[in-house]
């Protein structure tokens, strides 16, 4: 089955490309590496804003973790053409903004962890950093990055 399959049968539409709003690029490709800059959480295409551990629980940060995951995959679409070309999801950085109490920032970030598995199989799984923060840009309750192997 496809990754386009995969993503139907779970409902999934890639985003756009993204624009940055600072003076990054939304990807860097270096041999068969693909380095993807840090995607905020959203909601209604707005910044998806809260605090783990305050405002959210962890069962809605895994929701925000999710479509980081999906913003990532539409972003990964647009510098390689065809996902099905990935043949290792590499790396995750995941940043939870969260009270210095709050300790799931791991549990958080499978959100995003457990679609990349859905969608690529093996290939999907990854190596992993998991931090919780004071603060990610304009409020939102999560930001990732990640860094992809391609044909």
């Amino acid at each position: 089955m496809s990754v386009y399959d995969k993503l139907s049968t779970l409902g999934i539409t890639l985003p756009p490309l993204a624009v940055p709003v600072a003076a990054y690029v939304p990807f860097v490709r270096s041999g068969n590496l693909v380095f993807l800059s840090g995607h905020i959480a959203k909601k209604n295409d707005q910044p998806w804003v809260g605090q783990l551990g305050l405002t959210m629980g962890t069962e809605e940060g895994q929701a925000a973790a999710r479509a980081v995951a999906i913003d990532l995959l539409g972003t990964l679409h647009a510098a390689i053409g065809d996902l099905n070309k990935v043949t290792r999801i590499v790396k995750l950085m995941s940043l939870v903004n969260s009270t210095p109490t709050f300790i799931e920032q791991h549990l958080v970030t499978n959100g995003a962890s457990e679609l990349f598995g859905e969608v690529f199989g093996e290939a999907g799984t990854h190596a992993r950093s998991a931090f919780g923060v004071a603060q990610v840009p304009r409020g939102a309750c999560v930001e990732i990055d990640m860094i992809v192997e391609v044909q």
